[in-house]
């Protein structure tokens, strides 16, 4: 007998129907309908839903943060370039490879530019994004359901039709909310937080607002003060939940730096998080600092440094991989990797190859690039590890 379950969503004034066929057990017909108050319009879809249980990756930080980059580097490690829906609106957020597909959090507005403007709110305002049409979705494409995702034109400022989300092997959503509210956060596998300081944010946020999207000098520094309470309020607390934080800085290696070129780069890595070990750096859980510029490693001025060790993190026990500094022969980038440990590679030099592979991406000289890539190979270890355990724990359920 078909089971019927009904989902209701206040903030879009709509009502969901899925709906099971007991024509296979591996699979199930999903009739789903929306009906959204704002255009009196009707989504109806046949979708058809696999068994697998999907694995939830949240990675958080504001706007022109890197968020962008670091997904081509995830996607990559997995394999398959990550490309829009085919055949789908041309200004679609959604990114979808052979086992990832990234989610923008963008399209869970509940406002448009023009609506945030009524109301004198910002994007990062919690009242400006719809939490429970967000929840709904990532439980629905974790539990293997397939969703109609609306999306957020970034171009005109509106909401678009939504689109088809097949559950994926890996979930990405990406965006200023992943670890806000409860409900989502608890449905997260991992969780990272880019935190770049105000001075790197500034110079990223101007070299792609300006380059990318044709703003003007004055208009993003009147964006970024006037999203500034709503970060220090809504996005930054987050990080307090990431189970791995990358934290970019102005270097310590030239005294009072003002160009904001060369970069310090900390990995914070917690403790004790299952299938999750963090990397080291010579000796676990000792502190080192070292300067490995010399006979196999090109350096430039001002060199580089790097420390490890361990500390405390929003009362966790963390560890610490610090970065400061730029590589000048990425090729040279394997002597640093042979000597740090528990980076999940499948092969020396793994690393290094990743790196090589996108030379050409923003960060892919400093730490930036490096700490992005490691996340990565770990994620795809903590993939690998619950995947096996969840074959582990049906076989013994079918034995039983």
């Amino acid at each position: 007998m078909a089971v019927s379950t009904i989902y209701s969503t206040q903030a879009l004034n709509s009502t969901h129907f899925l709906t099971s066929s007991p024509s296979s057990s591996s699979s199930k017909q999903v009739f789903f309908y929306r009906r959204q108050s704002q255009t009196n319009r009707r989504f109806n879809t046949i979708i058809t839903c696999a068994a697998q249980q999907t694995i939830v990756i949240g990675l958080a930080a504001d706007s022109g943060c890197g968020k962008s980059t670091f997904m081509r580097r995830l996607t990559s490690v997995f394999g398959g370039a990550a490309e829009p829906p085919k055949g789908g609106n041309p200004d679609s957020n959604t990114l979808i490879s052979d086992t990832t597909t990234v989610i923008c959090l963008d399209d869970y507005h509940s406002l448009d530019r023009t609506g945030r403007k009524e109301k004198g709110v910002t994007a990062l305002d919690p009242r400006a994004n719809d939490f429970d049409l967000m929840y709904e979705q990532v439980k629905a494409l974790k539990s293997g359901v397939a969703v109609e995702k609306p999306i957020y034109n970034h171009v005109t400022g509106l909401l678009d039709a939504p689109e088809l989300i097949q559950p994926p092997k890996i979930l990405v959503i990406e965006g200023l909310h992943p670890m806000f509210d409860e409900r989502v956060r608890d449905l997260l596998d991992f969780s990272i937080y880019l935190d770049i300081s105000n001075e790197v944010k500034f110079a990223w946020k101007i070299q792609r607002d300006m380059a990318e999207r044709g703003h003007s000098l004055e208009s993003i520094k009147a964006s970024i003060e006037a999203r500034k309470p709503d970060f220090d309020a809504f996005i930054d607390p987050q990080k307090q939940y990431a189970d791995a934080v990358i934290e970019v800085l102005p270097t310590q290696l030239i005294p009072d730096d003002n160009e904001g070129k060369v970069l310090r780069v900390r990995l914070i890595m917690k403790e004790g998080v299952k299938y999750f070990s963090p990397v080291y750096l010579f000796d676990e859980g000792s502190t080192i600092s070292w300067i490995p510029c010399g006979r196999k490693l090109t350096c430039s001025y001002p060199g580089i440094k790097f420390n490890y060790e361990p500390d405390s993190y929003f009362d966790h026990e963390v560890s610490v991989l610090e970065m400061d500094g730029q590589f000048d022969r990425l090729d040279e980038l394997i002597y640093v990797e042979s000597h740090l440990s528990n980076l999940s590679t499948k092969f020396y030099g793994e690393v290094t190859q990743q790196m090589l592979k996108h030379a050409d991406f923003p960060g892919s000289n400093n730490g930036t690039g490096l700490f992005q890539t490691i996340v990565g190979l770990k994620i795809r270890d903590l993939y690998e590890q619950l995947i096996a355990s969840k074959a582990t724990t049906r076989a013994e359920a079918a034995k039983a």
